[in-house]
């Protein structure tokens, strides 16, 4: 069974259609890398996968369980689906530690000094565990993306999904958090990332979904997306020649 399974997938926005028919499974193990131009339903697509984009057609299954299910409980589902968004969504009033604990104590039910000694855990490991006392305002963009990654791994998911999470940061930061991606990467976390940076999904991803007006256009290795581009859908190959003229 896939880790992530999206079965017939639409979405319209009252009369407007954001995805139309997409359909894609995911292996565990699997980082996969959604491009496309803006506009062209990315975003939309990564958040029908963690229920926070209801979807009127079609059906998404993660680790077994059923979006469509009435009997899913969906607060539970998100609790081991980590998200990780453009604008880290981190508290401004709580100081990273809380930030970090929070949903551990009140969505797992973890007491808190368990709570503190996974966030210690995952500060180290995204290094940032010398700025645990501080609060998000004290932090950079990258600092506090960083964060915001140690947030999501703190809940144990079982996929990590990422929505442009360098895109707000100013060009030097964007390296720090792509680094923390990397590592996860390495390390056999399962994942889907919205993205732009092309050098990312070459170096890490195994496979390419590109999407243009809601539609999954490519779906195949990172391979054969770059390698192969005269196989590829037209917009595709004018996505990548503009993506590649700006780099």
């Amino acid at each position: 069974m896939p880790m992530i399974d999206i079965q017939h997938i639409s979405k319209w926005y009252g009369d407007f259609r954001v995805l139309t028919d997409c359909s894609t499974s995911i292996e565990k193990g699997d980082v996969v890398v959604v491009c496309g131009p803006s506009g062209s339903g990315k975003s939309t697509l990564i958040k029908t996968v963690n229920a926070l984009e209801p979807f009127q057609k079609g059906n998404i299954i993660v680790n077994g369980v059923s979006l469509k299910d009435p009997k899913t409980n969906l607060a539970q589902f998100r609790s081991h689906v980590g998200m990780v968004f453009q604008h880290f969504e981190l508290f401004p009033h709580m100081t990273v530690m809380e930030n970090l604990t929070i949903a551990q104590v009140k969505v797992l039910g973890r007491n808190l000094a368990d709570s503190q000694k996974k966030a210690l855990q995952y500060l180290e490991r995204v290094g940032m565990i010398t700025h645990k006392d501080k609060f998000p305002g004290q932090l950079s963009g990258g600092q506090q993306q960083r964060i915001a990654i140690a947030r999501g791994l703190c809940m144990d998911p079982v996929c990590m999904l990422f929505d442009e999470p360098t895109s707000a940061l100013d060009p030097e930061m964007v390296g720090e958090v792509l680094d923390v991606m990397v590592q996860l990467a390495n390390e056999g976390m399962t994942m889907m990332c919205v993205t732009h940076e092309m050098g990312f999904a070459k170096k890490v991803s195994n496979r390419l979904i590109f999407m243009d007006a809601g539609e999954i256009l490519e779906d195949c290795s990172t391979k054969d997306f770059f390698e192969n581009i005269d196989e590829r859908h037209e917009r595709a190959r004018i996505f990548l020649d503009k993506i590649q003229a700006v780099h």
